[in-house]
């Protein structure tokens, strides 16, 4: 059966050609370990994740890397302000070093909360300093990148075409558009790929142009190369890694080997809070710990994602997370109910499951529309009769779903201690009266004791940790 993919690069829906028979290469861009990756990061991994179940469904091999960037992405997705790196580290108080392993482990256990299968090959920018500096000087002596006072840049105006991702006309983008443009660059999309540090600057290495750092872009190109060759099957990251950290990665691949590096590109869409943009002035920038502390499953986002297309906005209310929650109770109680059931299954009956198999099976390869592939999960979850041959099926699509839906729902019967639940009756009181500070005080106590409270509509459920 063949599938489909929605390819940016040819802006259509593409049929899905390996280069290898059978066996797929793909790069990902991961998280810049500087702060909590939030909810909305961890939609773009998770839509990976499902690309990666789906073809391993179909039966390919996959050899499938991330990078995580711990060096060289500055503030600006452009080239300039400091790294982000140095300035999370001098907030904290850290070394960048301290930074990126607390964070790249907070990351990781995001990733096995989600039940995200782990890239095959994970790959840490500093670690492939020589690399880079063997791909910028090539650039250099291609002819495509030049020097300045203060950085190696990537010389666009060498190449056929900049960009072919998106549709932006650089020539109506003006140098004064942007913050402290380097005056020697010689077009102003120009971009760098190796930056001289200052003197004081923390993270730097020796290099012919002096002690300095690579820039952001390079670091893919340079790490998927060295894992994959100079063209591989797929690249994916989030919709807003396309006007400029894609397009860069490859123009640098054109200026080095003059070839895309890969033969697919697939993004997510972003996700939104309430109807809204996700910020920290709006105070709604969530992470997954903040599902976790209201009580809930962490897999329960996981198939709140499944409810509108990758390529779609979708929006995040609590509200939907506690209906999603129900879902996925019921989704799993389905499963066991047919675990243990009795009925014997006719040929008709297995006629209609293998129809519901194939259904399930062309809407994944459609694109991966995931809302069209659950609704085949609940006709099969709602079959009138209950056997363990459809509770082997319903585990066979949750290789794609990764939902662990053949975890038992266990019924909570747990005795809740005095003191907690004289915490739960202030807080309760505490939101009556719409003193969230008060409120959101008293539920971080009752963690510390071992539980978490969630509001529903019957009232507030009160889980052990």
């Amino acid at each position: 059966m063949e599938i489909y993919l929605y390819n940016t690069l040819t802006k259509e829906k593409d049929v899905f050609k390996s280069l290898e028979d059978k066996k797929v290469k793909m790069y990902s861009c991961g998280p810049t370990v500087y702060k909590d990756a939030t909810i909305g990061n961890m939609r773009t991994n998770i839509f990976q994740d499902i690309l990666r179940r789906i073809l391993k469904y179909n039966g390919y091999e996959i050899k499938h890397v991330m990078n995580i960037t711990d060096v060289g992405h500055l503030v600006s997705d452009g080239d300039e302000g400091e790294d982000k790196m140095i300035k999370s580290a001098r907030e904290e108080h850290k070394t960048p070093l301290e930074i990126a392993e607390h964070y790249t482990k907070l990351f990781f256990e995001d990733l096995k909360d989600l039940n995200i299968e782990m890239p095959e090959v994970i790959c840490k920018a500093t670690d492939y300093i020589p690399e880079m500096l063997a791909y910028v000087e090539k650039l250099v002596k291609n002819g495509y990148a030049y020097e300045t006072s203060t950085a190696i840049y990537f010389d666009v105006s060498k190449l056929d075409k900049y960009p072919v991702l998106s549709n932006i006309n650089v020539e109506d983008q003006k140098a004064g558009a942007r913050v402290d443009v380097d005056p020697e660059k010689k077009n102003p999309y120009d971009f760098a790929l190796w930056i001289k540090a200052p003197e004081n600057h923390l993270m730097k290495w020796d290099s012919p142009w002096g002690p300095s750092y690579p820039g952001w872009h390079i670091e893919c190109s340079a790490m998927s190369r060295k894992h994959l060759g100079e063209q591989f099957d797929i690249h994916t990251g989030g919709i807003d890694l396309i006007p400029t950290h894609h397009e860069n990665e490859i123009a640098q691949s054109k200026g080095y080997c003059g070839k895309i590096p890969a033969n697919y590109w697939i993004h997510g869409e972003y996700l939104l809070i309430n109807g809204g943009k996700m910020s920290k002035s709006l105070g709604n920038v969530y992470l997954l710990k903040d599902i976790k502390e209201k009580g809930y499953d962490p897999l329960v986002y996981k198939l709140l994602c499944y409810t509108c297309s990758y390529r779609n906005k979708l929006n995040f209310t609590w509200e939907g997370i506690e209906a999603t929650s129900k879902s996925l109770e019921r989704l799993r109680n389905g499963y066991q109910t047919n675990k243990n059931g009795k009925d014997i299954l006719d040929g008709t009956d297995k006629k209609e499951l293998a129809r519901l198999e194939n259904e399930f099976h062309k809407a994944i390869n459609d694109d991966m529309n995931m809302p069209l592939a659950m609704s085949f999960v609940w006709e099969v979850v709602k079959y009138p009769k209950k056997s363990p041959e459809i509770a082997d099926l319903l585990q066979k699509f949750d290789t794609v779903l990764g939902i662990k839906i053949n975890k038992e729902v266990k019924e909570n019967n747990i005795q809740i201690p005095e003191n907690v639940l004289k915490l739960v009756e202030e807080r309760k009181q505490a939101r009556q009266e719409k003193n969230w500070a008060e409120s959101d005080r008293l539920r971080d106590e009752i963690q510390k004791l071992g539980y978490s409270v969630k509001d529903t509509k019957e009232g507030v459920e009160i889980n052990e940790l």
